[in-house]
């Protein structure tokens, strides 16, 4: 038997005796993987699409991870471009095993010996499967944003973690964002006074859907489903089925790291409301003609969802989801306090007392420079080349460097569960008619006394 099968079989007969018992996230559960610090970081992927491509990609540059395993029944396109990314960094010393033998093999791969943890980027509704597999099989799971369907779900998540000891990594990447780090900076050295409101979203015009094959550049994001390309081939069917807020992650993480959120304050309540739904159809009508198949399509998802949440520390955060409607990428952040705030489309700020002019805005560049977070300060050469601006970079190295040095993850699997549960939530507060929906404490009342986390100790 090999010592990995030892730290399996232990991981596997370690349960939770109550709550409390063991605080997912510590240091000491994690080091369920091994006294010493690892050298290298044995990974697999489950889902190479082009979120996944850009997750293996970033993996394959660094000299401490050894990517052992890919996973994903896209045989055609996925799983080749895959093998030319392994080639390109591999050169031909390493094979990487491939799982390709439909949507359930990742169960096979999850039977290694060979593997500490695995990169879960599937499409949304395999992400808690997928992660919950992963720690019954001693796999830590580092998981991309969205993917619960229901409340239950998230606490499955996080029961399963608590059960098995094996910690979840979440892979909000907007949290490292440099200006948005730059903004915690402000927070935490309280230019902005004492925090009370906050905004953020995902206002994103995703109805042209487009894929360049290296080939062909396909476009119109008229079809979707067994037609579609990429993401369309998944995505737009929840616009079909759901009504919520269904990608607030990366406006709630990065605001909830500067409000200490499952660490000293946590969210209460929500309510959610819709418009109608008009922007994907009129785009198939104007792209494809009304008398494409997809004209006939009823979408269900409003163009744009808000919702207004409440938190146990008395502040309030708005989060927007318009996916489906004409107008340039934001994410729409907005952090408010009793001094000042400041404001993500504007790229501008206002301080009492320190802005020139009382009723205007002030160009936040100097801030940005002034406050640039110690972890950009000292890795940005290392970004360069990284998805989304080089924010990608920061959420491999966190879960590599936190494996390798048994340290808590900065976003956990509470976390994880508490973004998940406002799409749901969200959906049955729009069908209510905007009722308000209670937001389940998913650390059992630990965040009390749990301690903020996020990017505090400069290193990773």
């Amino acid at each position: 038997m090999t010592q990995k099968m030892h730290r399996r079989t232990f991981i596997r007969n370690t349960t939770v005796a109550g709550v409390g018992a063991t605080l997912l996230g510590s240091a000491q559960s994690v080091r369920a993987f091994g006294a010493e610090k690892q050298a290298k970081v044995r990974i697999g992927h489950i889902g190479t699409g082009l979120r996944g491509q850009n997750h293996l990609g970033l993996c394959l540059r660094r000299n401490d991870v050894e990517v052992v395993a890919i996973c994903d029944p896209d045989t055609k396109v996925a799983i080749p471009r895959c093998r030319d990314l392994i080639s390109k960094y591999y050169k031909g010393s390493k094979k990487v095993a491939e799982y390709t033998n439909g949507p359930h093999d990742y169960l096979n791969l999850l039977k290694r010996d060979d593997i500490d943890a695995v990169i879960i980027a599937s499409p949304w509704e395999w992400h808690v499967p997928q992660a919950i597999a992963a720690m019954k099989a001693g796999k830590i799971p580092s998981v991309e944003v969205c993917g619960a369907t229901d409340i239950q779900e998230c606490w499955n998540l996080v029961n399963t973690s608590e059960a098995t000891g094996v910690p979840v990594f979440g892979m909000e990447n907007v949290s490292y964002r440099r200006d948005v780090m730059a903004v915690l900076n402000m927070v935490r050295q309280g230019l902005f006074g004492e925090i009370i409101h906050l905004q953020g979203g995902y206002q994103h015009d995703l109805r042209p859907v487009k894929f360049n094959d290296g080939v062909h550049f396909y476009g119109h994001g008229v079809e979707f489903g067994e037609k579609g390309i990429s993401e369309a081939h998944w995505r737009t069917n929840h616009s079909v089925h759901r009504n919520g807020d269904l990608y607030p992650t990366h406006g709630l993480g990065p605001v909830g790291n500067m409000i200490n959120l499952n660490r000293g304050n946590r969210l209460l309540s929500l309510t959610s409301m819709a418009t109608k739904t008009r922007g994907l159809h009129k785009y198939i009508v104007d792209n494809g003609g009304k008398d494409h198949p997809n004209a006939k399509v009823k979408f269900n998802l409003g163009d744009i969802v808000t919702t207004l949440i409440k938190t146990a520390n008395g502040e309030t955060i708005m989060l927007s989801h318009d996916t489906n409607s004409p107008r340039p990428y934001s994410l729409n952040f907005r952090v408010q306090g009793t001094q000042g705030l400041w404001m993500d489309d504007f790229d501008s700020l206002y301080i009492e007392g320190t802005t020139k002019n009382n009723d205007e805005w002030e160009s936040d560049k100097p801030y940005m420079e002034k406050y640039d977070h110690p972890l950009w300060k000292r890795y940005a050469n290392d970004t360069e080349g990284a998805g989304h601006g080089g924010m990608d970079w920061f959420v491999i190295n966190s879960l590599v460097e936190s494996i390798k040095r048994k340290a808590p993850f900065q976003q956990d699997v509470y976390d994880l569960a508490t973004w998940y549960a406002i799409t749901p939530l969200s959906e049955a507060s729009v069908q209510e008619g905007g009722a308000v929906q209670h937001i389940p404490d998913f650390t059992r009342g630990m965040w009390m006394d749990r301690k903020p986390a996020f990017a505090l100790n400069n290193e990773y």
